[in-house]
């Protein structure tokens, strides 16, 4: 049905693009980019999304869209990147905002929209959407900067998709509530079965089989096809999959590239070096299937070096289990693999309330081995330390005495104090603040 809509509009057989959205998306679950990208057309010319494939970026962006062109499009794809050559100015007239959906496979639109945003001179004209950056980069002589605003899209979190039941808000707890008490609903299996389904929007409403599938062939697309066309440049099936296979065992370290090639080196027939590695990661890169963290770097009462490395993370989890093979019942059985990819989970969703918050997510680690999972760094200076645990008093302990370790060496006559500190666990039936001031809050229960 929402194909042969979308092919309906293409021609030119719905006037009002709202018309469509009404009919397409009676299923849409409402994301926290929706108002990012209500916010950001009110204040720019123009709006690029950005986000892997299958994360619902298409289907965000048509719900303010007042007209739309599908540029990869089976039928319409080809004549749009022809008029695109010939005159992209083309293709940005129609009733705005204007959609123009997978612009990179026509890198040129890039400085026709910065073009028309300035001649037109008024803002919430154009959504760009892309799974892919642009390789043709010769084609675009200016960087947008004052025109376009970028907005980065991943798979839902959980209370997009509606396990959370969103009785924690991330937001709030940067004012320090002093009372919380709410009651989680999720089991370990449920927490095994989301990590391995993920957040693809489609596989929300799907059955549960048939939603765990979808990582799978998320991760065969992306190994198969997507690797040698976001560049142009040929690479081999398998070598990715193995790398990928690397990348999902080193989930949440700071392993070095070096060592991801030497897991590939040992089953390779072929000699292949650490730049050819570095080529196929940058490329999964470009595809935002892969989304490392860099490291924070506080304000320390002593002199302890802080370790930079970025951390390795795939997007969602189900990525990483995908690359390895695995399902809910294999998470079950090896919690010490469960916690990693449920540490990528709440990386996940940590990253999407982020953005809700104008803040970006860190980790720390310093030079003895004290760690922080996980830094909720806001733009006005404001933070919060965030642990995660599977659960269980002992871990939830560990995570305790790690917040409170970092805690005391951070200089608070240079920097301000943390707003707030927690551990983020995957089981737990409620979500409490402690004595100490610290909240323990199972996934289940977390929000924006």
């Amino acid at each position: 049905m929402e194909i042969k809509i979308k092919k309906l509009a293409n021609k030119g057989l719905f006037t009002n693009f709202a018309s469509v959205n009404s009919i397409s998306n009676m299923k849409y679950k409402h994301r926290i980019a929706d108002e990012l990208l209500k916010w950001k057309l009110e204040g720019m010319g123009a709006v690029l999304i950005e986000g892997p494939k299958w994360c619902g970026k298409t289907t965000t962006a048509e719900q303010q869209a007042k007209s739309v062109v599908y540029m990869d499009d089976t039928e319409g794809g080809a004549n749009w990147q022809q008029l695109a050559a010939i005159n992209p100015k083309g293709v940005l007239a129609g009733e705005t905002p204007r959609l123009i959906d997978e612009w990179q496979t026509a890198p040129q639109i890039w400085d026709a929209v910065r073009y028309e945003v300035d001649h037109r001179d008024n803002d919430g004209q154009f959504i760009l959407t892309g799974s892919a950056v642009p390789t043709d980069d010769d084609k675009m002589r200016h960087s947008g900067t004052g025109r376009i605003s970028w907005l980065t899209m991943r798979p839902m979190s959980l209370w997009e998709s509606g396990e959370s039941n969103g009785g924690v808000s991330l937001r709030e707890l940067f004012s320090e509530p002093d009372q919380l008490f709410v009651e989680n609903k999720l089991t370990l299996e449920d927490v095994a079965y989301l990590i391995c389904r993920g957040g693809w929007p489609r596989a929300t409403l799907q059955k549960k089989d048939t939603a765990l599938g979808r990582a799978f062939d998320y991760f065969d697309a992306v190994v198969k096809k997507d690797i040698s066309r976001v560049d142009g440049v040929r690479r081999d099936a398998e070598r990715t999959r193995r790398i990928m296979r690397s990348y999902a065992r080193h989930q949440g370290t700071q392993t070095p590239v070096s060592t991801i090639a030497e897991d590939v080196r040992a089953n390779d027939v072929e000699s292949i070096d650490d730049k050819t590695i570095y080529s196929y990661v940058a490329a999964l890169k470009k595809l935002f299937v892969i989304e490392d963290m860099e490291a924070w770097n506080p304000n320390l009462r002593s002199k302890t070096a802080i370790r930079t490395s970025d951390n390795r993370y795939f997007i969602d989890p189900s990525i990483a289990t995908a690359a390895l093979g695995l399902g809910p019942s294999d998470l079950i059985n090896d919690l010490n693999t469960f916690g990693l990819f449920f540490e990528t989970l709440c990386v996940r969703d940590l990253r999407v309330f982020a953005d809700a918050l104008d803040g970006q997510v860190y980790h720390y680690r310093d030079k003895n081995g004290l760690e922080c999972d996980t830094v909720v760094h806001l733009r006005n200076g404001a933070y919060g330390l965030i642990e995660i645990k599977l659960g269980g008093e002992k871990l939830i302990n560990d995570g305790i005495k790690a917040l409170n370790d970092l805690t005391d060496k951070i200089d608070t006559t240079k920097m301000r104090a943390p707003s707030f500190r927690m551990v983020l666990t995957a089981v737990g039936r409620f979500a409490y603040r402690q004595e100490n001031g610290i909240y323990i809050v199972p996934i289940g229960c977390l929000r924006d």
